[in-house]
């Protein structure tokens, strides 16, 4: 029984631990997107 506890742990944790990967990766396509956003934006301005 304690290796079903520890299987249920790690697997918790790697899950866990993908999501926030997700979390942070999503926040910096977010950030990025903004930025072209602008930049295409000011191009639009300069024409």
């Amino acid at each position: 029984m304690e290796y079903l506890a520890a299987a249920y742990t790690v697997i918790w944790v790697l899950l866990a631990g993908y999501l926030l990967l997700q979390g942070n990766r999503q926040k910096k396509l977010q950030q990025e997107l903004k930025m072209l956003t602008e930049m295409v934006g000011e191009g639009r301005d300069l024409n």
